[in-house]
């Protein structure tokens, strides 16, 4: 199976914790072969989604630490998407307009007979903090609004509670307003410019001492450990971005609960990989764009999740 990988820069990629590094050491591990390309290499010709390919080779015993993991094997190509066994898009966000060209050309190239995971439809239908709100029967309660007046009475009602951009990542832009709050008018007037951009609030959940989890759905089946992102001393986020320490642990009967509930609808909507983040009882987002905590929770418990992966995706291109 040759898979193309549509990824950030290999040279700013961490290899030693990099998810999608460990999916292509389980894919070589296999007997498969790699080619990378960049969001920017994407273009469509006469109707046809290409991209600039580059194939490349792991480098065995590299130090995954230095940049000399990979190397090229052949000149980068133009090369039609549908010519690729499989095309795993890696990109990280921001989720900005050209991540929503890219998905719409993903979409494309998926008519021209590309096997593309996650697809590209399914990335851009499902946001990664509203989708929660399909499954509200597993969230804490949640608005979702620009109207001052709604999130003030919001915070009245609740005293405690977590306000975010919907297009944030690694824990930015996320702040904890308690019920004695003196910059309430001004944390919600920044974080909404002035009542013109949609945010989320939900009701604080003191769980997150315990840590944010991320629990890796993979073909619609829960990974048996979630990874425990617990938040520095006075802090509220658990992002490991944030400065969170990754603690794995088995899913809890909760865990599975929801794992259980979502895991196949999401699948079946062409999401092979998911992340759900959940803290206490309730599931606080839904990743789709580029799930990551593989290595974490391979090193701490010996569940092999890239190869888990690698299995999913054989199944679904048919191998």
């Amino acid at each position: 199976m040759h898979v193309l990988f549509v990824i950030d820069p290999l040279p700013g990629l961490k290899a030693y914790k990099d998810s999608s590094v460990a999916m292509m050491h389980a894919l070589v591990a296999r007997g498969h072969s790699l080619s990378v390309t960049l969001q920017d290499d994407l273009f469509i010709d006469q109707g046809t989604v290409k991209c600039v390919a580059t194939r490349i080779e792991l480098v065995d015993g590299a130090d995954l630490h230095a940049h000399a993991w990979w190397r090229d094997v052949a000149a980068a190509d133009d090369v039609a998407l549908a010519e690729f066994d499989a095309i795993i898009m890696r990109k990280d966000p921001p989720f900005d307009m050209e991540y929503v060209y890219t998905t719409h050309m993903l979409e494309y190239a998926e008519a021209q007979g590309a096997r593309v995971f996650n697809s590209g439809a399914s990335i851009r239908n499902h946001p990664e903090k509203l989708a929660i709100t399909e499954f509200a029967q597993f969230t804490t309660p949640t608005l979702v609004t620009r109207n001052m007046k709604r999130l003030r009475a919001f915070h009245d009602s609740h005293r405690d509670v977590i306000v975010k951009p919907l297009d944030g990542m690694g824990g930015t832009g996320i702040f904890r307003l308690q019920h004695i709050e003196p910059n309430l008018g001004a944390i919600l007037e920044t974080l909404t410019v002035d009542g013109s951009r949609t945010i989320m609030a939900q009701r604080y959940i003191p769980e997150i001492a315990n840590g944010d989890k991320r629990i890796l759905i993979i073909g619609g089946e829960p990974v048996p450990y979630s990874l425990a992102r617990i938040p520095l001393a006075g802090e509220t986020r658990g992002n490991l971005a944030a400065g969170g320490r990754g603690v794995a642990q088995p899913l809890t009967a909760r865990d599975l609960e929801i794992a259980h509930a979502i895991g196949p609808t999401l699948a079946e909507r062409g999401l092979i990989l998911v992340g759900l983040d959940v803290i206490g009882d309730y599931i606080t987002e839904i990743n789709v764009t580029s799930p990551t905590c593989f290595v974490e929770i391979t090193e701490q418990t010996g569940f092999d999740v890239a190869g888990c992966f690698v299995t999913a995706l054989e199944k679904a291109v048919g191998i």
